[in-house]
């Protein structure tokens, strides 16, 4: 495996995630999540799909889907004087931890299952942008991804992985979980900092010259269908998640970074989806970044942009 910049070596980021999957088999009843090995001898974890998902299940999901190189915890934060649970997030790896492992890059479509993954096992494959920039590509047996969808995946789905991550169908790992459940909006909450490094790729920013994320987000409530949770997880992002940036290289796009969903909408994201029909891909990817982002830059100056806006999060919470 090949290791961006001057970073020490490390594991491959598929087996540091399989170490974490292992860890979630081991303690599946404290975490209240499922296992099921399915014929093809891949495990098929349940992290909110037939059962209710949790807190900690979130946070090991979230843990899992950036390979073990960011820590999570929750903290209880207010929104329009009300408590709120929030996730936090840091790494000092985040093009491998956010781009590289985390981001939802890989569209999964196979005989009636839809999902959209998330983990390392994109890392396997390689062939978005994202690898080629951080010079990256991961080598190893097990592939690691994380479904969110709101029905679990089988054979037919280990088969597609397994064949483009160049595993053994035996070698792959799929937690999934609904958008609609309590580990959806904890995994969504943990994805502040992954939206703001993102966005400085789009920008043209060297993800490798980002040293450090960290980051907070609310936890949305639970919905009671996939599109009302989609809706308000993207709330909770784009006015609610804070993000604090250490870079080594100055940028005249810093301010690009925070979401302009508040100033070119101004209302909850279930009204801006409707008006184009739930179609998201019509929408400018400037709406998809996090409320706030402050940018340190080494030796330089301090740069601070965006705000929270609690109304909008109340409004869409139902506070």
């Amino acid at each position: 495996m090949s290791v961006p910049g001057d970073r020490p070596s490390m594991e491959p980021l598929n087996r540091m995630a399989t170490e974490l999957v292992d860890e979630a088999i081991d303690f599946a009843d404290e975490l209240a999540i499922a296992v099921k090995q399915l014929d093809s001898e891949a495990t098929v974890l349940d992290f909110g799909v037939g059962v209710p998902g949790g807190i900690e299940a979130g946070l090991m999901l979230a843990e899992i889907q950036t390979a073990g190189l960011a820590t999570l915890d929750s903290t209880l934060g207010e929104i329009d004087d009300t408590p709120r649970t929030h996730v936090e997030l840091s790494t000092d790896y985040p093009g491998l931890a956010l781009l590289g492992a985390q981001k939802a890059g890989w569209e999964v479509s196979v005989e009636g299952f839809e999902g959209l993954g998330s983990g390392p096992a994109r890392a396997l494959v390689a062939e978005e942008e994202e690898y080629a920039r951080l010079g990256y590509q991961d080598d190893f047996e097990f592939a690691v991804l994380a479904l969110e969808a709101d029905t679990l995946p089988d054979d037919p789905v280990v088969s597609e992985v397994a064949d483009r991550a160049g595993v053994p169908e035996s070698g792959v790992f799929l937690p999934t979980y609904a958008t609609a459940s309590l580990t959806g909006s904890v995994a969504a909450a943990a994805r502040a900092a992954e939206l703001a490094l993102f966005r400085l790729l789009e920008l043209g920013y060297d993800p490798l010259d980002v040293l450090s994320a960290s980051a907070s987000a609310p936890v949305a409530p639970v919905a009671s269908e996939e599109s009302t949770a989609m809706a308000r997880t993207t709330d909770a992002l784009a006015y609610g998640g804070q993000v604090h940036l250490v870079v080594s290289e100055p940028f005249d796009r810093f301010d690009e970074v925070v979401s302009t969903a508040g100033e070119a909408y101004d209302e909850p994201f279930e009204a801006i989806f409707e008006s184009v029909e739930w179609a998201h891909e019509e929408l400018a990817t400037a709406l998809f970044g996090p409320a706030q982002v402050t940018v340190d830059v080494v030796g330089g100056d301090t740069h601070i942009y965006g705000q929270r806006r609690e109304d909008l999060l109340a409004e869409s919470f139902g506070l």
